[in-house]
């Protein structure tokens, strides 16, 4: 018998087309001295050097320089806090003072600051001065667009080191609701529907992670319950969402609803992750065999092969020593349930 010829080593194709440019964004990583997520920051330099490869028009290098230049101010402001849970109000900017739905962006962001809450909103007028008044600036972050019609930051947060200035509203969008654990939406215009719309999307189509949505409007008001019967009857109605979509938002006129609810949904959730095709959902306290069983009786249709179990952490939970503290359900999420999923979540916060 022939032995098998060795096999050749593969050599992996240079990022930037060019052996020798890819050496040379090594050397800058290595006198920057860059140890963690250092394949990350490789692959940055190389779409910035596959950039300048392309002859790209200005406007569009512009757009790019001024939108990482962004994420980066951004990133820097919030790191420091990363550890504190935080809830973004989105709501009008053209709110007085005296509406009543100014005072309850006040009382909600106030009391949520006194359960160690960080409130992140808009830094203008309106609803955005309200939550800003009630946190307080020292449980607060300010994210402003740039304007060529409104004024700067609000006197809550002009002048403090959590006040994050923008150009582009798709960067300050990713700001308002990256770092957010929770969201609640007052009655606004177009700016604030199109935050609202977004923010569903996200949890929708699992871009984002699940997260409590309210939808608070004025003591008595009919601004969200219009809005939630228009999603009801002209897009549920058709077959343009599900119904189990509308689980997604809570609405209400009453302060406490809305706090009761953005902290009630971490009562005993904690978080969940994708471990190949596996979802993990992270929880204080794991069900008993019993409520295993209700939950396979009320949920397994969002899990391809019908099962949700518990689990230890998988081995790719251990080897990033990803919350290895706490109890874990699995099962292989279908993806288009996310209603179910949100029902799920809050089946395992009344354990």
């Amino acid at each position: 018998m022939t032995p098998r010829a060795p096999r050749a080593k593969r050599v992996r194709a240079p990022r930037t087309g060019d052996v020798e440019l890819d050496n040379e964004l090594n050397r800058i990583l290595d006198e920057l001295g860059v140890e963690r997520n250092r394949d990350v920051l490789f692959e940055i330099l190389v779409t910035a050097v596959r950039l300048a490869q392309d002859h790209p028009d200005r406007l569009d290098l512009k757009i790019t320089s001024a939108a990482l230049k962004e994420m980066r101010t951004a990133f820097r402001a919030f790191a420091p806090y990363q550890d504190i849970p935080k809830v973004t109000i989105f709501g009008s900017a053209r709110t007085l003072p005296t509406d009543p739905s100014y005072a309850q962006a006040r009382d909600f962001a106030e009391h949520m600051a006194s359960q160690g809450w960080m409130v992140v909103t808009g830094a203008g007028p309106g609803i955005m001065a309200a939550g800003l008044e009630g946190a307080g600036r020292e449980q607060a972050f300010g994210v402003n667009i740039r304007l060529p019609f409104e004024q700067g930051a609000n006197a809550f947060i002009a002048g403090d080191e959590k006040l994050i200035s923008m150009k582009y509203f798709f960067t300050r969008k990713l700001m308002l609701m990256k770092e957010s654990l929770g969201f609640v939406s007052l009655p606004g215009g177009f700016g604030t529907l199109d935050e609202t719309m977004e923010l569903l999307t996200l949890v929708q189509t699992g871009k984002a992670n699940p997260a409590p949505v309210v939808l608070l409007d004025e003591p008595g008001g009919t601004f969200w319950p219009g809005f939630a019967r228009f999603l009801r009857v002209e897009t549920a109605t058709r077959g343009l969402i599900d119904a189990e979509d509308l689980d997604l938002i809570i609405c209400t006129d009453d302060v406490h609803v809305a706090a009761k609810t953005v902290i009630g949904f971490y009562r005993n959730y904690q978080s969940l992750r994708w471990v190949g095709d596996l979802l993990v959902i992270r929880v204080h306290h794991g069900p008993t065999d019993e409520q295993l069983a209700e939950l396979n009786r009320q949920f397994a249709e969002i899990a391809t092969d019908g099962t949700i179990e518990r689990t230890a952490p998988l081995p790719a939970e251990v080897r990033d020593d990803d919350h290895l503290d706490l109890d874990r359900i699995i099962f292989r999420y279908n993806g288009f349930a996310p209603g179910k999923l949100r029902r799920l979540i809050d089946a395992l916060n009344q354990l």
